[in-house]
């Protein structure tokens, strides 16, 4: 089911985490602001909650990406 994830190079996911993940830069990532709001109970307008995981699905690839290459080699 995730082979197309074994095909992408580990540096393509690091490079849009760093760019998807943290844009905008000023003032603030939209990333850190959401996850503020997720902890107070305020990400509540389904545009937050779609920035939200917009921002964070490079990381969630990242995170895959990883664990496959450590089974991959275990």
């Amino acid at each position: 089911m995730l082979v197309w994830l074994d095909k992408i190079p580990l540096v393509v996911f690091v490079l849009a985490a760093l760019l998807l993940g943290f844009a905008p830069s000023t003032p603030e990532p939209h990333i850190s602001e959401k996850l503020k709001m997720l902890a107070a109970g305020t990400l509540r307008r389904p545009l937050d909650i779609f920035d939200l995981l917009f921002h964070a699905s490079p990381f969630v690839l990242v995170g895959l990406k990883l664990l496959r290459m450590r089974r991959s080699r275990a």
